[in-house]
């Protein structure tokens, strides 16, 4: 079926291009997998199987750039492998993945990114991509970095502020690893939240009793990610390197971001489904296991206004991007933190309802228009990866990743009924309008009315390139214009002070950095006139500086200070 569909010539008659600039009334032509024309009345060779869209929208298919497919995350293992993450994004209408690798620590990054390529190139059945994620640091990771780069077509790294002992980087590291991203022209993802503070945290509400997943909640507060993603903007500013903010949850952080965009800084957000449309009340369910499967981190928000707000913060594009960060885990695998919530797996699944769920919170509330959807969906992310406009963008010449989408049409989504992984849906019995009736990825027909025709690996790599225009034009400019110079004067000639070192020479200790060593046997300094008030007179040896002075048991005081007393008070 796939190598038929591959060769298949492709009309898509009579619906609106929806680009994420203009729409427009237009027929669309694929062959070979590439769109080859845009317009009305189109010549096209015969033998083309026609789709009618007459009042539907054709959109560009989606890009999720945060999923996590087919690997093991606090001891538990996700709960789907390439082949049935792709099958359930392809359904959904997203036509092209990104998927997190995560070394050990201490492990090799090169040896992490072919492992998964491995399991992925014989399972997925779109286009996908990897990110790399930088769990500790040193010369070898800046060297495996540069290599990925440049053999392996990676151009993302995913940096974390939290994780304690895990994945976290302290600030120093974080900010060689963002000057390591600047130099090789890569784009920079960090998960903003203050791991020390985290793990402070986490202690103390355990010793509270508090081990339930609401734990989690207590434990991760908005001030612990709106100060690590002002020290992550600030940082990345120093570094002088574009940074990326993922799994924005935060009213703070948002306004954070859209403050640091005010200021000039190159500064990109993506949040997540599970962000935007729900809040942190579930983590108090009576219900452990409906708790539970709502822990991801940072976790939903107790404010209520927060998701209408980072819907919000979508439409007017401080926030770029909406991802699924699709990390599916059963009831079961949860229930290994029952009794401690720093054991729960983070993680929930997405993949699969993200476009809808946003088309039914997104656009039919008034948040955007199906133009920022595009742009939220798809678009964003292929001019931030620079897969723009081959991918995110209905053109000719472009990959023919197209979804036909019917705006009226809802659906209902249910665990029952989902392809995705995990035993629990986030959305359970929400009505959504937007649903995708055709699905063509690279030109081939995946999904027509919720009947899948794909094979398994059929999906291909996309290698990307560095240094993206729409993160990089900016900071090459500011180069040129803003380099750091020191002032060119004549150097100092007069006298320099001698710098005391008496508690220093007292204590036996070498001398200090810069200081020349006394040669020979030159004898110390000697105490001259009135004591020296800023050299210590105290010796930890026990003899003092003053004691060769002759002590007498009381001495008249002829003159005090302030004149003679004559009378009584």
């Amino acid at each position: 079926m796939a190598a038929n569909t591959g060769a298949m010539r492709i009309l898509i008659k009579g619906g609106k291009v929806v680009n994420d600039d203009f729409t427009q009334e237009a027929d669309v032509y694929i062959e070979n997998g590439i769109i080859q024309q845009v317009g009305k009345e189109l010549m096209i060779p015969g033998g083309a199987k026609v789709i009618d869209a007459s009042g539907k929208l054709v959109l560009p298919g989606g890009i999720d750039t945060s999923v996590h497919l087919q690997q093991t995350f606090m001891n538990a293992s996700i709960q789907d492998d390439f082949y049935s993450g792709t099958k359930a994004a392809l359904m959904g209408g997203t036509t092209m993945v990104m998927a997190l690798v995560l070394p050990e620590q201490h492990c090799s990054l090169l040896d992490a990114y072919e492992n998964c390529r491995a399991l992925a190139d014989a399972k997925a059945c779109c286009d996908y991509a990897l990110h790399v994620g930088v769990t500790w640091w040193g010369s070898k990771v800046r060297n495996e970095m540069e290599t990925l780069v440049r053999e392996h077509g990676v151009n993302s790294f995913q940096m974390y502020m939290a994780y304690k002992d895990m994945m976290m980087l302290r600030d120093s590291e974080l900010y060689q690893t963002l000057q390591t991203c600047k130099d090789i022209g890569a784009i920079a993802r960090v998960h903003a939240e203050n791991g020390e503070l985290v793990a402070e945290s986490a202690k103390e509400a355990l010793d509270l009793g508090i081990s339930g997943p609401e734990g989690i909640e207590v434990s991760r507060p908005e001030e612990l990610e709106s100060e690590a993603t002002h020290r992550a903007v600030t940082i990345a500013n120093r570094a002088r390197c574009p940074i990326y903010l993922v799994n924005v949850s935060s009213m703070a952080a948002g306004d954070m971001i859209s403050a640091a965009k005010m200021q000039g800084k190159v500064v990109h957000a993506e949040t997540t489904v599970a962000h935007s449309v729900l809040n942190g009340m579930q983590y108090y369910h009576q219900d452990w296991a409906h708790a539970a499967a709502h822990v991801l981190v940072p976790p939903l928000r107790l404010d209520p206004n927060t998701p209408g707000y980072l819907m919000g913060l979508l439409g007017n594009d401080t926030l770029s991007v909406v991802a699924s960060e699709h990390r599916p885990f059963s009831i079961k695998q949860r229930a290994l933190g029952k009794e401690d919530f720093t054991k729960i797996p983070h993680g929930v699944p997405g993949v699969q309802d993200r476009m809808s769920v946003i088309w039914e919170r997104g656009v039919v509330t008034g948040k955007m228009d199906e133009n920022r959807f595009v742009a939220v969906t798809s678009s964003n992310a292929a001019k931030i990866y620079n897969l723009y406009p081959r991918k995110g963008r209905i053109i000719a010449g472009a990959d023919a990743d197209v979804v036909v989408w019917d705006p009226d049409a809802t659906r209902t989504i249910s665990v029952s009924t989902q392809a995705q992984g995990g035993d629990f849906n986030l959305y359970e019995g929400q009505r959504c309008h937007g649903v995708p009736l055709v699905t063509i990825s690279r030109g081939r027909l995946v999904c027509e009315n919720g009947v899948f025709m794909c094979a398994e690996g059929s999906g291909k790599f996309y290698p990307q390139r560095t240094f993206p225009d729409y993160l990089y034009k900016k900071m090459v400019q500011r180069e040129k214009t803003q380099v750091y110079k020191g002032v060119a004067r004549d150097p100092y000639s007069g006298d320099v002070a001698m710098v005391a070192n008496t508690m220093k020479k007292e204590l036996g200790l070498g001398p200090m950095d810069g200081e020349t060593p006394t040669k020979g046997n030159s004898a110390p300094r000697a105490h001259q006139g009135v004591r020296d008030l800023h050299e210590s007179s105290f010796s930890l040896s026990g003899s003092q500086v003053d004691d060769h002075i002759p002590k007498r048991s009381s001495a008249r005081i002829l003159a005090p200070p302030g004149g003679r007393s004559s009378g009584i008070w």
